[in-house]
């Protein structure tokens, strides 16, 4: 077993007291029961996904790490996530988790919590930590291919919304969770209000210029496609993001090109710059009508992922659509 619980100590040694008002909780989350006794005083986020909810949630004080990272941390938070220890950039070995001396664990994949990932949700409840994984990656979606999930149903931003209130009640902070819930909803209306983008076709590219990673129909680019009327061109799969080759982007030939801006180096081309470099350059894509016409809109990592930075995804998409004067 891992050294991070040493001295006979377990997981939750520093945590609250064993009972506390109004608990135990529990929230039911991809199929499982997530069971608090207090609220989390020393919790680890796996993934920026939930690490970016719990700080605007206002709890970076209860928080003993965050890890993989793909961007910058959402604008407001900078002060907040400076007081949280990072324990990784990337993933995050178990026993680096372990030495946190966790009380909670949330994640946003499947992928960091489960098989080949961090740890198992099973591996952290044995050792007496909770483990929370967020329901926009497992409602409605397969994960068992070696790919990045399969949506058997089209992601809605109430799954994102669910996990907010879910964490919130685990926290007890269900008014924070309410505000920031009412806050997303008003920017999403704002952002589509008088909004009509039927006719134009999109396509979102997350990363890799030797074999591209573009979004399916139902991810969060189906979120963002959707609020706006306007279509995927690579809506005819529901991979959450297939690698396609260049022959098949260029002859979708998309209106808009949607481009992750990201600041991990796992990938070829994660920059925007580099991505636009290669569009603009390679003989296959230099031609293609949003790349002659210069159409792109540039993204965080975490506005194409599902997380409550789609938002921020719909907003851009939308005033870029509106300044390249293809909305009605």
């Amino acid at each position: 077993m891992a050294s991070g619980c040493g001295s006979g100590a377990t997981a939750t040694d520093s945590a609250a007291p064993a009972e506390a008002a109004g608990y135990p909780r529990s929230v039911s989350d991809c199929g499982q029961k997530v069971e608090v006794t207090a609220p989390p005083r020393r919790a680890v986020s796996l993934n920026q996904g939930t690490t970016e909810i719990l700080l605007s949630l206002g709890l970076a004080d209860r928080m003993a790490g965050t890890a993989t990272w793909t961007d910058p941390v959402m604008k407001g938070l900078e002060k907040a996530n400076a007081g949280v220890p990072r324990l990784a950039d990337d993933m995050p070995s178990f026993e680096t988790v372990l030495d946190a001396e966790p009380d909670f664990v949330a994640a946003s994949f499947a992928s960091t919590l489960g098989p080949g990932g961090v740890a198992t949700r099973e591996q952290f409840t044995e050792l007496g930590v909770p483990a929370y994984l967020s329901p926009s990656d497992c409602a409605g979606k397969d994960n068992s291919g070696d790919g990045d999930g399969v949506r058997d149903e089209s992601l809605t931003m109430d799954a994102v919304y669910g996990e907010v209130r879910d964490l919130a009640r685990l926290f007890d902070v269900e008014q924070r969770g309410d505000k920031l819930v009412a806050d997303l909803k008003a920017r999403v209306e704002r952002a589509t209000s008088g909004v009509d983008a039927s006719g134009v076709t999109l396509m979102y590219w997350f990363a890799n210029s030797t074999s591209p990673y573009m979004a399916g129909c139902c991810g969060a680019p189906g979120v963002m496609t959707r609020e706006l009327g306007a279509r995927n061109a690579m809506d005819d799969t529901r991979e959450e993001w297939p690698q396609v080759g260049w022959e098949t982007v260029a002859d979708r030939d998309p209106d808009v090109l949607v481009i992750g801006d990201l600041t991990r180096r796992s990938q070829t081309a994660e920059t925007a710059a580099k991505k636009i470099e290669f569009l603009e350059s390679d003989p296959v894509t230099k031609n293609m009508t949003a790349v002659r016409k210069k159409r792109y809109v540039l993204l965080s990592g975490q506005a194409m992922n599902p997380t409550i930075r789609t938002v921020e995804g719909v907003e851009k998409v939308a005033a870029a659509l509106r300044a390249y004067g293809l909305t009605k």
